[in-house]
């Protein structure tokens, strides 16, 4: 199983993240961030237009476009389901 993208995971959802599709210098900048496999987090929340999303990893809280969580896929924790894409 290849995860699901991060992006449609439901706010105060839970996941781990299984894999960063992303290279380059974004692909470098998202696992600065601590965005690396087996890191768990959580969604925070969304902007109104569901764009950005804000995700707590670790201790800190930060956002991302849609476009950067494209990259990101997760295995879902503690039974979340998983919503329709809106976009």
């Amino acid at each position: 199983m290849s995860g699901v993208c991060l992006r449609h995971i439901p706010s105060n959802g839970s996941c781990t993240i299984r894999e960063v599709r992303a290279e380059g210098e974004l692909g470098h900048r998202i696992r600065e961030l601590g965005l690396i496999p087996g890191a768990r987090l959580s969604i925070v929340g969304r902007a109104p237009l569901r764009d950005p999303v804000a995700i707590r990893v670790r201790d800190y809280t930060l956002t991302l476009r849609n476009s950067e969580a494209d990259y990101i896929f997760v295995d879902v924790v503690d039974g979340n389901t998983i919503e329709a894409d809106r976009d």
